[in-house]
Protein backbone atom coordinates (compact mmCIF):
# COMPACT_ATOMS: atom_id res chain seq x y z
CA UNK A 1 0.00 0.00 0.00
CA UNK A 2 2.88 2.53 0.86
CA UNK A 3 4.59 1.73 -2.34
CA UNK A 4 1.07 2.65 -4.19
CA UNK A 5 1.54 5.91 -2.46
CA UNK A 6 4.58 6.34 -3.33
CA UNK A 7 3.79 5.77 -7.01
CA UNK A 8 1.47 7.88 -6.76
CA UNK A 9 2.98 10.74 -5.66
CA UNK A 10 5.47 10.25 -8.63
CA UNK A 11 2.29 10.53 -11.03
CA UNK A 12 1.34 13.61 -9.43
CA UNK A 13 4.81 15.15 -9.57
CA UNK A 14 5.02 14.03 -13.32
CA UNK A 15 1.95 15.64 -14.31
CA UNK A 16 3.16 19.11 -12.95
CA UNK A 17 6.32 19.41 -14.07
CA UNK A 18 6.01 18.19 -17.64
CA UNK A 19 3.25 20.20 -18.23
CA UNK A 20 4.96 23.23 -17.16
CA UNK A 21 7.75 22.30 -19.23
CA UNK A 22 5.47 21.74 -22.27
CA UNK A 23 4.21 25.18 -21.90
CA UNK A 24 7.64 27.03 -21.58
CA UNK A 25 8.03 25.72 -25.14
CA UNK A 26 4.77 26.72 -26.37
CA UNK A 27 4.59 30.51 -25.46
CA UNK A 28 2.20 32.85 -27.43
CA UNK A 29 3.18 35.59 -29.29
CA UNK A 30 4.65 38.94 -27.16
CA UNK A 31 5.03 36.36 -24.01
CA UNK A 32 8.50 37.76 -23.59
CA UNK A 33 7.91 41.59 -24.03
CA UNK A 34 4.96 41.20 -21.71
CA UNK A 35 6.87 39.11 -19.02
CA UNK A 36 10.06 41.65 -19.11
CA UNK A 37 7.42 44.41 -18.91
CA UNK A 38 6.24 42.99 -15.52
CA UNK A 39 9.51 41.98 -14.33
CA UNK A 40 10.24 45.75 -14.77
CA UNK A 41 7.55 47.59 -12.98
CA UNK A 42 8.09 44.95 -9.92
CA UNK A 43 11.54 45.98 -9.86
CA UNK A 44 10.30 49.22 -9.66
CA UNK A 45 8.20 49.10 -6.88
CA UNK A 46 10.33 47.09 -5.09
CA UNK A 47 13.02 49.51 -5.40
CA UNK A 48 10.48 52.60 -4.42
CA UNK A 49 9.30 50.59 -1.32
CA UNK A 50 13.42 50.35 -0.09
CA UNK A 51 14.06 53.73 -0.93
CA UNK A 52 10.55 54.69 1.25
CA UNK A 53 12.06 52.48 3.84
CA UNK A 54 15.26 54.39 4.27
CA UNK A 55 14.21 57.67 4.08
CA UNK A 56 11.91 57.04 6.76
CA UNK A 57 15.07 54.91 8.89
CA UNK A 58 17.06 58.44 8.45
CA UNK A 59 13.75 60.74 9.72
CA UNK A 60 13.67 58.31 12.75
CA UNK A 61 17.64 58.72 13.43
CA UNK A 62 16.87 62.59 13.47
CA UNK A 63 14.50 62.24 15.51
CA UNK A 64 16.23 60.22 17.98
CA UNK A 65 19.42 62.13 17.51
CA UNK A 66 17.36 65.88 18.30
CA UNK A 67 15.52 64.27 21.68
CA UNK A 68 19.60 63.29 22.54
CA UNK A 69 20.76 66.73 21.89
CA UNK A 70 17.55 68.17 23.52
CA UNK A 71 18.57 66.31 26.38
CA UNK A 72 21.72 67.29 26.87
CA UNK A 73 21.38 70.82 26.30
CA UNK A 74 18.91 71.56 28.58
CA UNK A 75 19.33 69.04 31.49
CA UNK A 76 23.52 67.90 30.87
CA UNK A 77 23.58 64.73 29.92
CA UNK A 78 26.93 63.13 29.23
CA UNK A 79 28.08 61.26 26.62
CA UNK A 80 28.09 57.81 28.83
CA UNK A 81 24.44 58.29 28.48
CA UNK A 82 24.88 56.70 25.11
CA UNK A 83 26.22 54.13 26.00
CA UNK A 84 23.29 53.16 28.10
CA UNK A 85 21.11 54.00 25.29
CA UNK A 86 22.83 52.21 23.35
CA UNK A 87 22.27 49.09 25.29
CA UNK A 88 19.13 49.44 26.13
CA UNK A 89 17.86 49.78 22.14
CA UNK A 90 19.56 46.77 21.44
CA UNK A 91 18.05 44.47 23.84
CA UNK A 92 14.44 45.93 23.20
CA UNK A 93 15.15 45.59 19.14
CA UNK A 94 17.32 42.86 18.87
CA UNK A 95 15.98 42.30 15.69
CA UNK A 96 17.27 46.15 14.35
CA UNK A 97 20.46 47.68 13.59
CA UNK A 98 21.93 50.73 14.05
CA UNK A 99 21.86 51.55 18.09
CA UNK A 100 25.66 51.13 18.46
CA UNK A 101 26.81 54.42 20.48
CA UNK A 102 28.83 55.26 17.31
CA UNK A 103 25.95 55.33 15.10
CA UNK A 104 23.69 57.39 17.74
CA UNK A 105 26.33 59.90 18.32
CA UNK A 106 26.08 60.14 14.45
CA UNK A 107 22.69 60.64 14.93
CA UNK A 108 23.25 63.96 17.25
CA UNK A 109 25.43 65.64 14.89
CA UNK A 110 23.26 64.20 12.05
CA UNK A 111 20.26 66.30 14.15
CA UNK A 112 22.79 69.29 15.02
CA UNK A 113 23.96 69.91 11.68
CA UNK A 114 20.33 69.53 10.03
CA UNK A 115 17.97 71.84 12.76
CA UNK A 116 15.29 72.34 9.89
CA UNK A 117 13.64 69.24 9.88
CA UNK A 118 11.22 70.18 6.81
CA UNK A 119 14.82 70.42 4.94
CA UNK A 120 15.92 67.06 6.17
CA UNK A 121 12.82 65.77 4.80
CA UNK A 122 13.46 67.34 1.14
CA UNK A 123 16.83 66.82 0.80
CA UNK A 124 19.21 64.95 3.04
CA UNK A 125 16.73 62.38 4.05
CA UNK A 126 16.29 61.03 0.57
CA UNK A 127 20.25 59.93 0.26
CA UNK A 128 21.67 57.34 1.77
CA UNK A 129 23.22 57.29 5.44
CA UNK A 130 26.02 56.69 4.86
CA UNK A 131 26.72 59.24 2.33
CA UNK A 132 24.98 61.33 5.19
CA UNK A 133 28.04 60.60 7.11
CA UNK A 134 30.43 61.05 5.03
CA UNK A 135 28.90 64.57 4.76
CA UNK A 136 29.28 65.40 8.58
CA UNK A 137 32.81 63.69 8.73
CA UNK A 138 34.39 66.00 5.67
CA UNK A 139 32.01 68.80 5.58
CA UNK A 140 32.07 71.44 8.17
CA UNK A 141 30.50 74.53 6.12
CA UNK A 142 26.87 74.13 6.28
CA UNK A 143 26.33 75.58 2.80
CA UNK A 144 28.82 73.37 0.78
CA UNK A 145 27.25 70.71 3.12
CA UNK A 146 24.06 71.14 1.76
CA UNK A 147 25.13 72.05 -1.51
CA UNK A 148 26.98 68.54 -2.44
CA UNK A 149 23.54 67.00 -0.16
CA UNK A 150 21.89 68.33 -3.29
CA UNK A 151 24.22 67.45 -5.96
CA UNK A 152 24.00 63.71 -4.60
CA UNK A 153 20.49 63.83 -4.61
CA UNK A 154 20.41 65.18 -8.38
CA UNK A 155 23.40 62.58 -9.68
CA UNK A 156 22.55 59.57 -7.60
CA UNK A 157 26.48 59.18 -5.85
CA UNK A 158 27.25 56.59 -3.88
CA UNK A 159 29.44 57.12 -0.82
CA UNK A 160 32.67 56.27 -2.39
CA UNK A 161 31.68 59.04 -5.72
CA UNK A 162 30.47 61.42 -2.78
CA UNK A 163 33.71 60.96 -1.16
CA UNK A 164 35.72 61.82 -4.76
CA UNK A 165 34.05 64.94 -6.19
CA UNK A 166 34.28 66.20 -2.43
CA UNK A 167 37.95 65.43 -2.15
CA UNK A 168 37.89 66.76 -6.01
CA UNK A 169 36.62 70.06 -4.58
CA UNK A 170 33.44 69.02 -7.71
CA UNK A 171 32.12 73.29 -6.13
CA UNK A 172 35.13 74.75 -7.55
CA UNK A 173 35.39 72.96 -10.97
CA UNK A 174 31.68 73.27 -11.72
CA UNK A 175 30.93 76.13 -13.76
CA UNK A 176 34.28 77.20 -13.99
CA UNK A 177 34.96 76.37 -17.95
CA UNK A 178 35.38 79.66 -20.06
CA UNK A 179 32.87 80.05 -22.71
CA UNK A 180 30.88 81.84 -24.67
CA UNK A 181 27.38 80.82 -23.49
CA UNK A 182 26.45 84.30 -22.12
CA UNK A 183 26.36 85.71 -25.87
CA UNK A 184 25.65 82.31 -27.62
CA UNK A 185 22.49 80.97 -26.12
CA UNK A 186 18.83 82.82 -24.46
CA UNK A 187 19.54 83.28 -20.67
CA UNK A 188 17.94 80.08 -19.36
CA UNK A 189 20.04 77.48 -21.46
CA UNK A 190 23.25 79.68 -20.88
CA UNK A 191 22.83 79.30 -16.89
CA UNK A 192 22.53 75.45 -17.06
CA UNK A 193 24.73 75.16 -19.88
CA UNK A 194 28.08 76.93 -17.26
CA UNK A 195 26.56 74.73 -14.37
CA UNK A 196 26.93 71.79 -16.33
CA UNK A 197 30.53 71.74 -17.70
CA UNK A 198 33.51 72.11 -15.70
CA UNK A 199 37.15 72.74 -15.20
CA UNK A 200 39.30 71.25 -14.88
CA UNK A 201 37.97 67.20 -15.73
CA UNK A 202 39.66 64.98 -13.80
CA UNK A 203 40.29 61.54 -15.52
CA UNK A 204 42.57 59.71 -12.86
CA UNK A 205 41.01 56.55 -14.04
CA UNK A 206 43.51 57.04 -17.01
CA UNK A 207 46.67 55.44 -15.48
CA UNK A 208 49.92 56.69 -14.43
CA UNK A 209 50.91 58.47 -17.78
CA UNK A 210 49.34 61.26 -19.19
CA UNK A 211 48.97 60.53 -22.83
CA UNK A 212 51.12 62.31 -25.30
CA UNK A 213 48.77 62.06 -28.53
CA UNK A 214 45.09 62.98 -28.59
CA UNK A 215 44.01 58.93 -30.40
CA UNK A 216 45.57 57.73 -27.12
CA UNK A 217 43.40 59.85 -24.65
CA UNK A 218 40.42 59.26 -26.77
CA UNK A 219 40.92 55.41 -26.60
CA UNK A 220 41.04 55.80 -22.99
CA UNK A 221 37.99 57.65 -22.13
CA UNK A 222 36.39 55.12 -24.57
CA UNK A 223 37.93 52.12 -22.72
CA UNK A 224 36.66 53.84 -19.45
CA UNK A 225 33.05 55.47 -21.03
CA UNK A 226 31.14 55.20 -17.66
CA UNK A 227 34.00 56.30 -15.61
CA UNK A 228 34.05 59.11 -18.23
CA UNK A 229 29.99 59.97 -18.08
CA UNK A 230 30.42 60.40 -14.29
CA UNK A 231 33.13 62.54 -14.48
CA UNK A 232 31.09 64.54 -17.48
CA UNK A 233 27.88 64.63 -14.98
CA UNK A 234 24.30 63.86 -15.40
CA UNK A 235 22.48 63.95 -18.17
CA UNK A 236 25.15 62.98 -21.20
CA UNK A 237 24.71 59.87 -23.32
CA UNK A 238 27.33 58.83 -25.32
CA UNK A 239 26.68 58.85 -29.48
CA UNK A 240 30.45 57.45 -30.64
CA UNK A 241 33.75 58.46 -31.07
CA UNK A 242 35.72 59.41 -34.35
CA UNK A 243 31.96 60.22 -35.73
CA UNK A 244 32.95 60.79 -40.04
CA UNK A 245 32.34 63.92 -41.35
CA UNK A 246 32.37 64.69 -45.55
CA UNK A 247 33.32 68.11 -46.68
CA UNK A 248 33.40 68.54 -50.34
CA UNK A 249 35.16 65.07 -50.83
CA UNK A 250 37.53 66.09 -47.73
CA UNK A 251 36.68 63.77 -44.26
CA UNK A 252 36.77 64.74 -41.03
CA UNK A 253 36.31 62.80 -37.46
CA UNK A 254 35.03 64.29 -34.29
CA UNK A 255 36.42 62.90 -31.36
CA UNK A 256 33.40 62.05 -29.35
CA UNK A 257 29.95 63.26 -29.63
CA UNK A 258 27.82 63.03 -27.20
CA UNK A 259 23.39 63.89 -26.46
CA UNK A 260 22.76 65.96 -23.66
CA UNK A 261 18.85 65.75 -22.29
CA UNK A 262 18.36 67.97 -20.33
CA UNK A 263 20.35 70.89 -22.87
CA UNK A 264 18.28 68.58 -25.93
CA UNK A 265 21.01 69.37 -27.80
CA UNK A 266 24.43 67.36 -29.20
CA UNK A 267 28.01 68.15 -27.34
CA UNK A 268 30.74 68.08 -29.79
CA UNK A 269 34.30 67.32 -27.64
CA UNK A 270 37.16 67.51 -29.36
CA UNK A 271 40.69 66.29 -27.36
CA UNK A 272 44.17 67.88 -27.17
CA UNK A 273 46.63 66.28 -25.48
CA UNK A 274 48.68 70.19 -25.30
CA UNK A 275 48.08 73.12 -24.63
CA UNK A 276 45.45 75.00 -26.31
CA UNK A 277 45.87 76.71 -29.57
CA UNK A 278 43.41 79.29 -31.19
CA UNK A 279 42.43 77.47 -34.60
CA UNK A 280 41.28 74.61 -32.33
CA UNK A 281 38.54 76.83 -31.98
CA UNK A 282 37.71 77.42 -35.69
CA UNK A 283 38.10 73.78 -36.36
CA UNK A 284 35.35 72.90 -33.45
CA UNK A 285 32.86 75.61 -34.66
CA UNK A 286 32.84 73.82 -37.89
CA UNK A 287 32.64 70.60 -36.81
CA UNK A 288 29.03 71.88 -35.06
CA UNK A 289 28.15 73.70 -37.89
CA UNK A 290 27.74 70.32 -39.62
CA UNK A 291 26.48 68.74 -36.46
CA UNK A 292 23.50 71.16 -37.01
CA UNK A 293 22.84 70.72 -40.54
CA UNK A 294 23.21 67.02 -40.71
CA UNK A 295 22.30 65.61 -37.99
CA UNK A 296 20.54 68.26 -35.73
CA UNK A 297 16.54 67.10 -35.51
CA UNK A 298 14.54 70.24 -35.62
CA UNK A 299 13.53 70.05 -32.00
CA UNK A 300 17.03 69.89 -31.21
CA UNK A 301 18.88 72.99 -29.83
CA UNK A 302 22.03 74.12 -31.89
CA UNK A 303 24.97 71.81 -30.22
CA UNK A 304 27.35 72.78 -27.90
CA UNK A 305 31.42 72.21 -28.71
CA UNK A 306 33.65 71.58 -25.66
CA UNK A 307 37.41 71.38 -26.26
CA UNK A 308 39.63 69.79 -23.71
CA UNK A 309 43.23 70.40 -23.31
CA UNK A 310 46.42 69.77 -20.99
CA UNK A 311 46.71 73.71 -20.41
CA UNK A 312 45.71 77.04 -21.69
CA UNK A 313 46.22 80.27 -21.22
CA UNK A 314 42.74 82.18 -20.06
CA UNK A 315 43.53 85.45 -21.71
CA UNK A 316 44.10 83.34 -25.24
CA UNK A 317 40.93 81.43 -24.85
CA UNK A 318 38.49 84.51 -23.92
CA UNK A 319 39.87 86.54 -27.33
CA UNK A 320 39.54 82.99 -29.53
CA UNK A 321 35.93 82.47 -28.01
CA UNK A 322 35.42 85.85 -29.24
CA UNK A 323 33.15 86.60 -32.11
CA UNK A 324 31.97 82.86 -32.92
CA UNK A 325 28.72 82.05 -32.15
CA UNK A 326 27.83 78.71 -31.73
CA UNK A 327 28.45 78.52 -28.16
CA UNK A 328 31.61 76.73 -26.79
CA UNK A 329 33.50 76.26 -24.08
CA UNK A 330 37.26 75.35 -23.31
CA UNK A 331 38.48 73.34 -20.23
CA UNK A 332 41.85 71.49 -18.98
CA UNK A 333 41.62 68.00 -17.99
CA UNK A 334 43.87 66.57 -15.64
CA UNK A 335 44.90 62.93 -14.38
CA UNK A 336 47.36 63.35 -11.48
CA UNK A 337 45.23 64.31 -8.33
CA UNK A 338 45.44 63.04 -4.73
CA UNK A 339 43.08 60.83 -4.61
CA UNK A 340 42.07 57.97 -7.49
CA UNK A 341 38.48 57.24 -8.62
CA UNK A 342 37.23 54.33 -6.92
CA UNK A 343 37.42 50.96 -8.87
CA UNK A 344 33.94 49.50 -7.33
CA UNK A 345 31.64 52.39 -8.53
CA UNK A 346 29.20 50.87 -11.61
CA UNK A 347 27.08 53.52 -12.17
CA UNK A 348 24.77 56.64 -11.33
CA UNK A 349 22.15 54.17 -9.57
CA UNK A 350 22.43 51.56 -7.03
CA UNK A 351 21.28 48.38 -7.30
CA UNK A 352 18.53 46.69 -5.21
CA UNK A 353 21.17 44.71 -3.64
CA UNK A 354 23.21 47.74 -2.67
CA UNK A 355 19.99 49.63 -1.55
CA UNK A 356 19.19 46.44 0.59
CA UNK A 357 22.57 45.85 1.80
CA UNK A 358 22.85 50.11 2.91
CA UNK A 359 19.62 49.29 4.90
CA UNK A 360 20.77 46.77 6.90
CA UNK A 361 24.39 47.35 7.32
CA UNK A 362 23.98 50.75 9.19
CA UNK A 363 25.78 48.93 12.47
CA UNK A 364 29.07 51.10 13.52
Amino acid sequence: MATDNRKQRGKNVNDIVFPVAESLMQLPEGYSDFIADIKARVTQQRIKTVLAASTEMILLYWEIGNAILQRQQSEGWGAKVIDRMSYDLKRAFPDMQGFSPRNLKYMRKFAEAWPDFQLVQRTVALIPWRSNITLLDKLQNPELRLWYAIKTLENGFGKDMLVFQIDSQLHKRQGASINNFNVALPPADSDLASQIFKDPYLFDFLGTADPRREIDLERKLVEHIQKFLLELGQGFAFVGRQVHLELGGDDFYIDLLFYHLKLRCYVVIELKAGEFKPEYVSKLNMYQNVVNVTLKHPDDKPSIGLLLVKSKNKMVVEYSLAGFTNPMGVAEWENQISQSLPDDIKSNLPSIEEIEKELGNDEF
